[in-house]
């Protein structure tokens, strides 16, 4: 692609990159074919060929307008689009430079800011957050239908803590994250207790808080960093201590921690470390798939004829590049799980996506749903809270994180043994 940005951004790294960017994009449109949005509106704009089109056009001087923003706001950040691009675009990476520039340039109504402040604000805080929910619980039968659906009770229930159980020499960090801890203690408990089984200690750093995801896709980047930075404060004690691996239990995360080297690497002060805790961060499949001798110890789970169907979050499957480590971990203790239709498709979810563009949203999750229900399963799993919390909203099937069943059914082995 031809490109003339302004001289003033080509003078800045943001402006370097994306003018690299936009240049290896060939305009075949292999990205429309597998756009979440584009299959839903059918508007070329909404597609990631059509965004790249207007990000161009405001970098090389036209002024963005509401409906640049609109179509910018729409795109859920799901990056299958770069799962299926030929020409390697880093498109997540463009449109964040031009929702930027985009924000500075349009800005947003007193309404949507304070929603987008309030989001920011309270899903980032354990300690807002936490009453918060515990009160919309309370509250659910007297709540809207769409806010209801989103307060539904975890498919698991709820015992033990997220610390290991025992001590061990070999420890590894775990996320204790913002809102999944709220809305589902058990993932990161079933984790330490896997773990704890197999020798390692899952330590938790109390100062560190959210990854900085939803500061950064609600275009607060300072903010972000600024998560960033307090977390790598955080863990840096651990990881200096010998912590092996920063483990991640929501794929979300997982694909921000990744990128903390990236984000920081401006930062005098923190580009070093960054690019370090970058490097030990690991879901937590990854994990386990280096214990194969050790979980192959541990009492095979049950035959069990329950169908399962796994929905790979696409911050792992696009985000992380991780597939077929789930599927194989469980199906290694004889728990056998099967993909949907078009299971590279988003589920709507995204992070605060589903309050902004609920619309858009609920349409998704309905379409996911009706694909991974269409053999009547008994449960769902994914990995990721954002689209357990999601898909939970719009079905009565049981859905949980995967790594709560494995452990569910380890330890009942083991029990029943």
């Amino acid at each position: 692609m031809q490109t003339n940005l302004l001289a003033s951004l080509l003078a800045t790294r943001e402006g370097r990159e994306a003018d690299e960017i936009l240049r290896k994009c060939v305009h075949c449109g292999f990205c429309t074919a597998t756009c979440p949005t584009y299959q839903v509106t059918g508007d070329e704009l909404d597609g990631p060929r059509g965004r790249i089109y207007l990000i161009k056009q405001v970098l090389e001087g036209k002024m963005p307008t509401e409906a640049t923003q609109t179509h910018l706001d729409r795109c859920l950040t799901c990056r299958n689009c770069e799962s299926t691009c030929p020409s390697g675009v880093h498109y997540s990476r463009l449109l964040d430079i031009g929702r930027h520039i985009v924000e500075q340039r349009v800005g947003r109504s007193p309404a949507q800011q304070l929603l987008r402040k309030t989001l920011q604000t309270g899903l980032t805080r354990q300690w807002l957050f936490r009453p918060a929910f515990r009160t919309g619980m309370l509250l659910r039968p007297l709540l809207p239908a769409g806010l209801r659906n989103k307060l539904r009770p975890a498919a698991a229930p709820q015992t033990g803590s997220a610390q290991a159980l025992r001590t061990h020499q070999r420890t590894m960090l775990l996320l204790d994250g913002c809102v999944q801890p709220v809305m589902s203690p058990e993932i990161n408990a079933a984790a330490a207790r896997l773990l704890d089984k197999l020798g390692v200690q899952l330590v938790t750093a109390p100062k560190a808080g959210c990854c900085g995801a939803i500061h950064h896709h609600l275009n607060a980047t300072e903010a972000a960093l600024q998560d960033m930075r307090n977390n790598i404060d955080a863990w840096w004690p651990l990881i200096e201590a010998g912590a092996e691996a920063i483990v991640m239990t929501a794929s979300g995360c997982g694909v921000t921690v990744r990128d903390y080297g990236y984000m920081l690497q401006d930062d005098a002060a923190y580009a070093a470390k960054a690019r370090q805790v970058s490097a030990l961060c690991k879901d937590i499949s990854e994990v386990l798939e280096g214990f194969a001798d050790d979980l192959s110890k541990l009492a095979p789970a049950p035959a069990d004829q329950e169908k399962i169907m796994f929905h790979p979050p696409c911050t792992l499957q696009h985000g992380q590049k991780i597939r077929g480590k789930v599927e194989r971990l469980l199906a290694q203790h004889g728990i056998q799980v099967s993909l949907c239709a078009d299971s590279h498709l988003c589920c709507g979810s995204a992070g605060t996506y589903s309050i902004l563009q609920s619309s858009l949203a609920q349409t998704l999750r309905d379409r996911k749903l009706n694909a991974l229900q269409a053999t009547t399963p008994d449960r769902i799993v994914s990995a990721n809270i954002g689209c357990i919390a999601h898909l939970q909203s719009g079905t009565e099937t049981p859905v949980e994180h995967w790594i709560v069943l494995l452990e569910r059914r380890l330890s009942a082995a083991t029990s029943a043994g």
